[in-house]
């Protein structure tokens, strides 16, 4: 810091100049503020923070317990555009980095409260710190539902995943695993006919509960199989080269075990969105989405928009999460400058 100074007053009347070279006052509160808080650090986070950088709003992004995102967990990804074959982990550390470069500042924190009730915004962290904030973005994301299996969780991205629109491509040719009955497990089924050889849908009930038309489209297809009454026990696979080579499933009446090979798993369960902080605060839908307005990221609350996962059910993409940080930040700028005007009218 510049040379600078500062007067105490000690009892009487007399003032004490007092001069230093590098005087810093001491924090009273450990409080930061900002225009633009962005919650989330997957592509809707980091792209709302270039965004509203560029727009010169300072944000403040705080990365999370997974920094990244679920692409974190994702190997190759050959869907961004301008990048044909880049691994997942890579295109976060690219984004994140784009993002400092343009101003934002980046925190190692989690969001463990979040009180929208009155502005500014109050957000508490882990590391004892308080966010307060004119705007918030929520980039929160959801999670891919488990089934919780160690052998799931040891092929994750090696052969295990939980998104067929995302690694569909990569098992061109081969037989591939679908565990679910709704209509995200048929969904993903059909979808993966485009590349696989062979589909087999394990379902542990003896009917689905997928639409009517998605169960017709499936049963007509001719690479798809369904096992009723089965649940996947256990993934099987090589450990060098870590790779799928197959699934033990389990007759859920008769116990009876079987081996079904295959190169891939696709675990369509269901996502969970994760409106931790917002549930009692936000407009959600039945399945816990943030609801926004139409072609809009503006939440229930103003000031508050969501974006990428935490409020889209339908396409769950980079991409579009992207798209969606884009929006948010921007329409986060145009709410300060209302603000801003109505401060001004106010003052007049």
């Amino acid at each position: 810091m510049p040379r600078c100074q500062r007067h105490f007053r000690c009892t009487g009347s007399r003032t004490i100049s007092v001069r230093h070279s590098s005087w810093e006052a001491p924090a009273l509160s450990n409080t930061r503020h900002t225009k633009v808080l962005i919650i989330g650090s997957g592509p809707a986070g980091y792209t709302a923070a270039v965004y509203a950088s560029r727009a010169m709003l300072e944000p403040l992004l705080v990365q999370g317990v997974q920094p990244g995102g679920q692409l974190m967990i994702t190997t190759d990804v050959e869907n961004w555009p301008g990048e044909s074959n880049i691994l997942g982990p890579g295109l976060m550390a690219n984004m994140e980095e784009h993002a400092r470069a343009v101003g934002t500042e980046v925190v190692s924190d989690h969001v463990q409260s979040l009180d929208l009730s009155c502005r500014p915004f109050r957000a508490n962290g882990d590391a004892g710190t308080v966010y307060t904030a004119d705007t918030v973005i929520l980039a929160t994301g959801a999670q891919a539902r488990w089934l919780g299996l160690a052998s799931e969780e040891a092929f994750k991205g090696f052969g295990v995943s939980a998104c067929a629109t995302c690694d569909g491509f990569f098992f061109r040719g081969q037989d591939v695993v679908v565990v679910g009955g709704g209509n995200t497990a048929v969904e993903e089924a059909l979808f993966l006919t485009n590349f696989a050889t062979r589909v087999t849908l394990v379902h542990r009930r003896d009917a689905l509960r997928a639409d009517k038309i998605l169960q017709h489209r499936l049963f007509r297809h001719e690479k798809i199989e369904v096992l009723w009454d089965h649940t996947l026990d256990e993934v099987l696979g090589t450990e060098d080269p870590k790779a799928v080579e197959g699934v033990r499933v389990k007759h859920v009446r008769t116990g009876q075990v079987s081996t079904v090979p295959c190169k891939g798993v696709f675990i369509a369960i269901g996502h969970t969105p994760s409106n931790e902080l917002v549930k009692d605060s936000l407009e959600l839908h039945s399945g816990g989405y943030a609801v926004t307005a139409p072609d809009s990221t503006a939440t229930s609350v103003p000031g508050v928009f969501a974006a990428g996962d935490i409020t889209d059910h339908v396409y769950r993409q980079a991409v579009t999460s992207a798209g969606m940080g884009c929006m948010a930040a921007l329409e986060a700028e145009r709410f300060l400058a209302e603000q801003g005007r109505d401060a001004e009218i106010a003052a007049e």
